[in-house]
């Protein structure tokens, strides 16, 4: 860890929403430097919270109670809890991602907790249908969402902002494919894929990534920056590497970390495209629970570009992105080791 230039954090009493999670886990560890008072709402039980004495709440963010208890004196929220996913019933993201951020919002209010620090995604500029290329927070939300995820996480980021008030003061980040060692959506994904994946597209589309460490240094400086500037309340801030990179590159350098075999087998969009609209039609007739290989969606991302303007994070939070993508594949090469 860097050593950052926090003052208002020392002492703090601190809630981290999905505290057991990659991101929640790596700002809690982050956190302790500066406090040892230290709370995470989770689902489950999480051991390795314990041996750090972080006081634990069991229980759905969606149900207001649990929240409420959770927020119990506590003097600033990160709110990083959320259901992820590109495939699902909308009911089920509605709950985790928007009732669950309301009940925190509520809870902040009626506890009368001054800062919230809400964990957003880029995806809610992301219409699924044009490239997005050194876009910055001034581009506005697309008309519809391609998946139930992009599209609660858009409404929960606008009820944060919304929230913004005297008395409550918010800033959302947006970071992008945070990855690293422990990491269990990017990276166990293409370790699963390994041998079987096929590249879409030309595999020259850019895209933006943030090393786990830089992602929760992101959190620790939004929090340091809107106690001492509350004209930043109700700001939203993207966050990455500030290097974009071939998406095929790093899948490839993820893989090579895990001594696994590059891609060598590519496929243009538009079959994918359609071959991703099949397998759509094919899982909702037969209802099927578990997740297509390709939608449409997936085959968009695959093959698009995906890059944003980080000047907004540099300038009003002091953001920089201190370990770097080789430091970051260096680490990821180690503890793959250990994996195997």
């Amino acid at each position: 860890m860097t050593e950052l230039n926090i003052k208002h954090l020392i002492d703090k009493r601190v809630l981290v929403t999905g505290g057991g999670g990659f991101l929640g886990k790596a700002i809690i560890n982050q956190l302790l430097v500066y406090t040892p008072h230290i709370r995470s709402l989770s689902r489950k039980y999480y051991p390795e919270l314990e041996k750090l004495n972080v006081q634990q709440v069991q229980g759905d963010i969606a149900i207001a109670d649990i929240v409420d208890k959770a927020c119990q004196d506590q003097d600033i929220v990160f709110h990083v809890a959320a259901k992820a996913g590109f495939w699902g019933p909308y009911g089920e993201y509605y709950q985790a991602n928007v009732t669950g951020t309301d009940n925190i919002i509520n809870a902040c209010v009626k506890h009368k907790i001054g800062y919230l620090i809400y964990t957003s995604t880029p995806g809610v500029v992301n219409g699924g249908k044009e490239p997005i290329e050194g876009v910055d927070e001034s581009s506005p939300y697309p008309d519809s969402f391609p998946t139930a995820y992009l599209a609660t996480k858009a409404l929960a980021e606008q009820a944060v902002m919304t929230s913004a008030s005297d008395t409550l003061k918010t800033i959302s980040l947006r970071p992008h494919l945070i990855w690293g060692p422990g990491e269990n959506h990017l990276v166990s994904r293409i370790m699963a894929w390994a041998g079987k994946i096929v590249r879409v597209g030309d595999g020259k589309n850019l895209v933006d990534t943030v090393y786990i460490d830089n992602a929760a240094e992101a959190h620790l400086q939004a929090a340091e920056a809107i106690q001492k500037n509350s004209a930043l309340s109700g700001n939203v801030y993207f966050i990455s590497q500030g290097e974009p990179v071939y998406m095929w590159d790093i899948i490839n350098a993820i893989l090579k970390a895990g001594d696994k075999p590059p891609v060598s087998r590519s496929i243009p969009r538009i079959p994918a495209t359609i071959i991703g609209a099949l397998l759509e039609w094919v899982y909702k007739s037969l209802r099927l629970k578990s997740e297509p290989k390709l939608t449409r969606y997936l085959a968009h991302e695959f093959s698009s570009a995906q890059w944003f303007d980080i000047s907004a994070a540099r300038r009003d939070l002091g953001y920089a992105p201190q370990v770097s993508m080789e430091e970051g594949l260096k680490r990821l090469t180690e503890w793959m080791k250990t994996c195997n």
